[in-house]
């Protein structure tokens, strides 16, 4: 479902972020491929230094169809961006793709907690924070951090995903499904 960014992607993947349902929310805006080729190259250069994580989303088919990313990296901690291409809407894969990340991140990286901002008035990701039973609303928890992100006025919601509530729930959720295995056997 995951995998290293690589230029060969930049194709499919700048088809996909153009979309105007898609394109107004990403965190990198390129208006052509070449600028998009661009931006994958300084991406994965980055990476290299150990200034961000990058990663392209995959379908079941192995197909690019957007990426997630932890920005900002500072004392463990870093910014989520994520998008999916629009004809990938509401078929699941956003969750997924978020925990296996998660995964990653948090137990192959060393970092401690993943800040989400997301723009009051897109209800798409909105829903999709919410659908994460291990993220909290961070806008009173980290006061800074919420000032730092909206410095004029309030445009986005903070959400903060630490490695201890994303444990606590994988263990929660191992001992359900142990549960539920057992009572079906």
């Amino acid at each position: 479902m995951l995998k290293t960014r690589e230029l060969h992607e930049v194709p499919a993947l700048f088809d996909l972020v153009s979309h105007p349902e898609v394109f107004p929310y990403v965190r990198h805006k390129a208006a052509t491929c070449d600028e998009y080729y661009f931006i994958t190259r300084q991406t994965m250069e980055a990476e290299e230094n150990g200034e961000l994580i990058s990663r392209t989303i995959l379908d079941e088919y192995g197909q690019p169809i957007g990426t997630i990313n932890l920005f900002d990296i500072q004392d463990n901690y870093g910014f989520l961006a994520t998008w999916i291409g629009k004809p990938y809407f509401g078929m699941g894969y956003n969750k997924p793709a978020k925990e296996q990340f998660f995964n990653e991140v948090f137990f192959e990286r060393s970092i401690e907690a993943i800040f989400m901002k997301v723009r009051k008035t897109n209800t798409r990701s909105l829903k999709a924070v919410l659908k994460l039973p291990y993220a909290a609303l961070a806008n009173t928890i980290y006061p800074q951090v919420y000032e730092q992100i909206n410095p004029q006025e309030a445009i986005y919601d903070l959400f903060v995903i630490t490695k201890d509530h994303f444990i606590s729930y994988q263990q929660f959720a191992n001992a359900e499904q142990l549960a539920t295995d057992e009572e079906v056997s």
